[in-house]
């Protein structure tokens, strides 16, 4: 019985292993099915999420193309409008040559016209001179018989009798000659001056010795002093600046002679309080740094200066020297800006004149060259600008017109006077120079004090900002011949004791009363 009994157990743990292990293989065939529905949905998704990325991917390409090609063929639009352009101004050229030519032509043909009658004219001269010699024969014959003298004896009477009044008729006619001489070269000078300032546009750009940073509030001049004065110590001694931070609100006062430092100073301090960091190490590399980008600017003004004159060909050194004159000044007028109108000035009237245009404009942009070289040697101006053409090999003209504008030497070339005269025309235009009022006050009154120095001199006037002076005499004491020589006289110790800009005009004034009274 317990035999059958154990049987039947094993029987039955048989049949629940084979069924468990039936069951499992059932399980793990449903979890594989699972896995492999799993794995297909999830091949599935990525062939669409491929295929979705693929095409946006050819939508963008497709987008970036027809961009490109927009902007490809907006770029050939604008060629093209450049070249349709650049045709109409030939064109236009075109068209203006030929009437010019036209123009020479019918010149042409009338001078030929002119020519033919001038001939002509020539021809019916020389008969009338025959003719009038035929008569002129017969004449002194008839004379002859009638006076009972020959030809040279009437002569030699005519000669002496009229001798003495043709001597005073030929003084007259010279003082005339002279006189309308003088009125027609004025006239003439007048004209081209006129003509020259009139087509010379300019601006006038007047630097001091004084630049003003402006600042957003007072607090930052704290911060720029520094801990016991260490930020604005060392921005001085980086600068070569002298920086006043005083009760001027919003504002920090930079004082130097030299315009460069003063726009390093200027420029470093923009940047030191735009960043904020403000301590001395910093300082001196903004300095540094504001420094070279000043001298790439130079250069930089410099090159656009002779592009926008049309000069070639100038040494990189002078082109440099160029550019700094933006940051000097001449009583007040910036030396750029007059450097710019005396080349522009000068270039148009040698053309008036016929000389050659490009060494007048050349001598006038270069004529100021010796007020800005890094050294300034113990020279006058004019004479460093003269070496300093001669060492980078300007032409002769050009050296001869920059050493003599401010008649150091002799004048050898038809440039120089040109030259001389456009500096005078800008420096002594209104409004290109000012200066301090009180020197400006104080050369007024040395100006007609050295007047009222000569004897008879009664009243001095300096008018026209101090480019005239009226002088007025006692003509009972002073003559007209006197009245001339005090001119001179007055002009001439002007010129050799004061300085001033452009030019002064000496009057001297003698007025006659005569008063009567009826009682």
């Amino acid at each position: 019985m317990e035999y059958t009994t154990t049987i039947s157990i094993i029987i039955s743990l048989v049949v629940g292993v084979f069924i468990g292990r039936y069951l499992l293989q059932m399980l793990f065939k449903k979890q594989e099915q699972s896995a492999n529905d799993k794995a297909a949905q999830i091949v599935k998704d990525a062939e669409q999420q491929a295929e979705h990325i693929k095409k946006q991917r050819q939508l963008e390409a497709k987008e970036k193309f027809l961009q490109l090609k927009a902007e490809h063929e907006k770029e050939v639009n604008q060629k093209n409008n450049t070249i349709s352009q650049k045709e109409n101004t030939i064109r236009q050229k075109e068209q203006s040559l030929n009437q010019k030519l036209e123009n020479l032509n019918r010149e042409k043909q009338d001078l030929d016209n002119k020519t033919k009658k001038l001939d002509q004219m020539i021809e019916l001269n020389d008969k009338k001179k025959e003719e009038v010699e035929q008569l002129k024969g017969q004449h002194i014959k008839q004379l002859e018989s009638i006076a009972g003298l020959s030809a040279d004896e009437a002569k030699e009477q005519l000669v002496s009798s009229l001798r003495e009044e043709a001597r005073s008729q030929a003084i007259m006619q010279i003082k005339d000659i002279v006189d309308e001489a003088k009125l027609t070269a004025s006239k003439e000078a007048k004209k081209v001056v006129i003509q020259t300032i009139q087509r010379t546009a300019t601006e006038s750009a007047i630097e001091n010795t004084v630049s003003i940073f402006n600042i957003e509030n007072d607090e930052i001049k704290g911060r720029i002093i520094g801990r016991e004065g260490r930020n604005i110590r060392a921005l001085e001694a980086a600068t070569g600046v002298e920086i006043i931070v005083d009760d001027t609100p919003e504002a920090i006062i930079l004082s130097g002679f030299d315009p460069v430092r003063r726009e390093i100073a200027r420029l470093s301090l923009h940047r030191l309080v735009t960043d904020g960091r403000i301590h001395p190490a910093r300082i001196e590399e903004v300095v540094a740094k504001t420094r070279t980008q000043i001298e790439d600017e130079i250069v930089e003004i410099g090159e656009r200066t002779v592009i926008d004159l049309g000069i070639h060909g100038l040494h990189p050194e002078l082109i440099r020297m160029v550019g700094r004159m933006r940051y000097r000044s001449s009583y007040g007028q910036n030396l750029l800006q007059h450097s710019r109108e005396v080349a522009n000035f000068a270039a148009t009237m040698a053309a008036e004149l016929g000389l050659n245009v490009k060494h007048a404009k050349r001598a006038g942009l270069l004529h100021d060259i010796g007020k800005v070289p890094d050294d300034n040697p113990e020279l006058p101006h004019a004479i460093l600008g003269m070496q300093l053409a001669e060492k980078y090999k300007e032409h002769p003209d050009v050296c001869n017109a920059i050493g003599a504008h401010h008649d150091e030497i002799e004048m050898t070339s038809m440039i120089s006077p040109i030259v001389q005269a456009c500096d005078a025309i800008s420096g002594a235009r209104p409004g290109a120079r000012r200066e301090v009022v009180e020197s400006y006050i104080k050369r007024l009154k040395e100006l007609e004090d050295l007047a009222l120095s000569y004897p008879g001199v009664e009243k001095t006037f300096a008018i026209q900002a101090g480019r005239e002076l009226r002088v007025v005499v006692e003509s009972e004491k002073v003559s007209d011949a006197q009245a001339e020589i005090l001119a001179a006289d007055i002009s001439n110790r002007i010129q050799t004791e004061m300085t001033y800009p452009g030019q002064i005009k000496v009057t001297v004034i003698r007025e006659t009363r005569s008063v009567s009274y009826a009682k």
